[in-house]
């Protein structure tokens, strides 16, 4: 393992905060525009399947004030076994989730499908993350350490899934290297070396906004292989801005409501706004489940924005 250097820590925190100014492309502004919101089959796709994990890795940051207040039926807040004083001082927490099947409204019978393991991210309030996740391995130990405790105390009687953001997509990505049954969801996940970036590749789904700040890194070493989806859902954010996990997990699951009622009812519950670069005006309300749009649907860019000023 090679871990990152101090002065790539340090820069993410102090690079330019420039907007990303060019056109859209990620969500294909000319092929898909007749489909649902503009956004093309296999993002809408990617999007029904990681929504649930894009919000369990929000509130994984219990504390914080842009969590989701409602986590829809698919989730559900499960206890976890208490962190140590020694290492919670290194900045290390996590939360466990049950995730039920997707199902129809008022389903109260769903089963259970997956044991979620969130871990948090870094927390720019001290450095306790920068030192003990980013320098040195002592977060990445605990992860597994603390994963391995919850799958003895739960069992494995249905399947484990790991996730996070940023910091937190880093250690689910470390995880699942160790355990090739155990699937990841990361969400603008932090860039780092493993000594074999292919291992469980197929089992691994990252979802990064485009031009966020830690993705000034990848150029500098060889990202773990996965299925990755670069979304541009606020072209008119800075790069730090855009790190954030709640807008992106905002996004994700606004485009999953076009497949997804159990994403919708997120969407409706905790008032999650239409994506910056999607067509409409942005108190546009999400009309639900659709096979195709209306009307064509042109993404937004910052371009677009400026020649309406």
């Amino acid at each position: 393992m090679v871990f990152r250097s101090l002065a790539a820590a340090l820069c993410a925190l102090l690079l330019s905060a420039c907007v990303t100014t060019y056109p859209d492309i990620s969500q294909s502004r000319s092929p898909c525009r007749s489909q649902p919101g503009g956004w093309c089959a296999f993002v809408r796709d990617g999007a029904a399947e990681a929504w649930p994990f894009a919000v369990a890795s929000t509130n994984a940051y219990i504390g914080d004030t842009d969590l989701f207040a409602d986590i829809g039926p698919q989730l559900e807040l499960l206890p976890r076994l208490p962190i140590t004083e020694e290492d919670a001082a290194k900045g290390f927490s996590y939360e466990i989730f049950a995730q039920y099947a997707p199902g129809s409204a008022g389903d109260r019978a769903r089963k259970p499908i997956a044991r979620i393991m969130a871990f948090r991210g870094t927390d720019l309030g001290g450095l306790s993350d920068i030192f003990y996740g980013s320098l040195r391995a002592d977060q990445i130990e605990l992860a597994i350490r603390y994963f391995d405790a919850e799958r003895a105390r739960t069992g494995s009687d249905i399947p484990w899934v790991v996730t996070g953001h940023s910091l937190g997509g880093a250690l689910a990505t470390e995880v699942s290297v160790k355990y090739r049954s155990v699937q990841a969801y990361m969400f603008n996940t932090s860039p780092f070396r493993l000594d074999d970036v292919d291992v469980n590749d197929v089992q691994r789904t990252v979802f990064n906004e485009r031009g966020e700040v830690l993705r000034r890194f990848e150029r500098y070493d060889v990202a773990p292989a996965s299925d990755v989806f670069t979304l541009n859902c606020g072209p008119q954010k800075n790069a730090l801005a855009k790190h954030k996990v709640r807008p992106l997990a905002d996004c994700i699951t606004w485009i999953a409501a076009y497949a997804s009622e159990d994403a919708l009812s997120v969407v409706k519950a905790n008032g999650v706004k239409k994506p910056a670069v999607e067509c409409g005006p942005q108190d546009k309300q999400h009309p639900g489940k659709q096979t195709r749009s209306p009307v064509p649907c042109v993404h937004i860019g910052v371009r677009d924005e400026n020649k309406k000023k």
